[in-house]
């Protein structure tokens, strides 16, 4: 993150976070880059209803903010994949945390079924 970045993070340290992973699709992308490296259309099938062009700017943004690697590899056609940094995966307190609270609310207020 640059010097400029930092001056501009909130106060509050929850917005911060929020700042960072507010966007559905960037819970979901980190989600599935727990599980190791993957390439874009993996990511892409395994999201779903997210385009091209707003799952691209998702991983640009995570890229830029430090929690996610991307790797192109010299290859026709060319192979890109995305790894989370050491700052992503220390995110997975967080998002175990977000699994666990919405499957108590599934089981006591939904269907029950486990699609996370």
């Amino acid at each position: 993150m640059s010097e400029i970045q930092k001056k501009e993070l909130p106060a509050c340290p929850v917005e911060t976070t929020l700042m960072l992973i507010s966007d559905r699709w960037k819970v979901l992308i980190l989600r599935d880059l727990l599980g190791g490296t993957r390439r874009f259309g993996e990511l892409k099938k395994s999201i779903g209803a997210v385009s091209q062009k707003v799952l691209t700017a998702n991983l640009r943004s995570m890229e830029r903010d430090g929690l996610v690697n991307r790797t192109v590899y010299a290859e026709v056609p060319p192979r890109v994949e995305y790894t989370l940094t050491e700052l992503g995966y220390s995110l997975r307190p967080v998002l175990d945390a977000m699994m666990s609270w919405g499957e108590n609310y599934k089981k006591n207020n939904g269907d029950g079924s486990h699609a996370g």
